[in-house]
């Protein structure tokens, strides 16, 4: 269904005043039921605080990982396209697992994000180079060559995990579940700042991404470059990925439903469809955490399982109609 720019500008508005009220509503949201902590005690302002943390936490890998996600989906201009085809998230998550196991986390906390950005930005490096191989990268060897790093990514960590202490192994794989827990304010602080970088980029570049979702020949005669353009545009997301990582760990699905949903909702056009995302990943992960905080009370599930969940069929849903589209293609 088409919209129009007033529709589509008018949807935004609603989608801010949610993600304004989603929050807000979480933070009275407890096992008690609906209402905040005593705040005359200690523990209930402690209870207080740590919601609080959450909740920005949730917002901000939401954010990030979704703005990823539409920007990966524009580069490659696969609708199935999310930070982990890339092995984006894998290198992320090998770099930070490095920092986890060999204890450079516990002498400065600004370590784990810099590993993780480390870590997907060599694998970033990698795929980009494997894909261009023998001349200017294509969207297949790009997707291909991200399969591959990543499951070799995959690979080493499951080789360190096999290597590391009880501790190490408990830490690293409850990390890569996915949970908003346990973050000090000043990683919040180093994260939410790279994510915003990331976020703020791609929002720059969302004209030379209507341009390239069009396809190279078209960015071109349209006056954008497009390898120019997908490779700032791929750095630009692999820093908001890389910041949620280090953050969160693993959180899948976020980065796929969102923009798609974002689409159907604002429409294409990423001069707005950037700022959905971000405002639509960050009230989607908030909500999850909360049922993962409320479902199975006083015990608590990693937020990446209930992405999982609500992930899961989605996708499934959505490669049956794109092979419907193909077969009719």
């Amino acid at each position: 269904m088409t919209q129009t720019p007033r529709q589509s500008l008018a949807r935004l508005v609603w989608l801010v005043l949610l993600a304004l009220v989603v929050p807000c509503a979480c933070v009275f949201l407890g096992p008690e039921g609906f209402g905040l902590p005593d705040l005359q005690t200690p523990i209930g302002r402690a209870l207080l605080t740590l919601r609080l943390h959450r909740i920005a936490t949730g917002f901000v890998v939401g954010a990030a990982l979704a703005v990823s996600g539409a920007v990966f989906q524009a580069v490659l201009r696969n609708p199935l396209a999310d930070p982990y085809v890339l092995g984006i998230s894998g290198g992320g998550a090998l770099g930070a697992a490095i920092a986890i196991l060999f204890g450079w986390y516990a002498i400065h906390p600004m370590l784990l994000p810099l590993n993780a950005f480390v870590g997907a930005g060599v694998t970033l490096i990698i795929v980009y180079a494997l894909a261009a191989y023998d001349g200017a990268p294509t969207i297949y060897g790009l997707i291909l060559s991200g399969v591959i790093v990543s499951a070799m990514a995959s690979s080493l960590l499951m080789l360190l995990l096999s290597l590391s202490s009880v501790e190490g192994l408990h830490s690293v794989t409850w990390w890569t579940l996915g949970n908003l827990q346990g973050s000090s304010p000043q990683l919040l602080a180093a994260c939410a700042l790279c994510s915003c970088i990331g976020i703020a980029a791609s929002a720059g570049m969302a004209r030379d991404l209507n341009a390239l979702a069009l396809g190279a020949p078209m960015a071109h005669h349209l006056g954008v470059r497009p390898d120019r353009t997908a490779a700032l545009a791929l750095a630009a997301a692999t820093l908001a990925a890389a910041a949620a990582v280090a953050l969160a760990g693993l959180i899948g699905f976020v980065g796929l439903i969102v923009p798609h949903a974002m689409r159907h909702w604002i429409g294409a056009d990423h001069r707005r469809l950037i700022w959905g995302s971000a405002l639509g990943g960050g009230t989607m992960l908030v909500l999850c955490d909360t049922l993962a905080r409320l479902l199975m009370a006083p015990r608590e599930l990693p937020v990446g399982v209930i992405t999982a969940l609500v992930g899961g069929p989605f996708f499934l849903v959505l490669l049956r109609v794109r092979r419907q589209q193909w077969s009719v293609g």
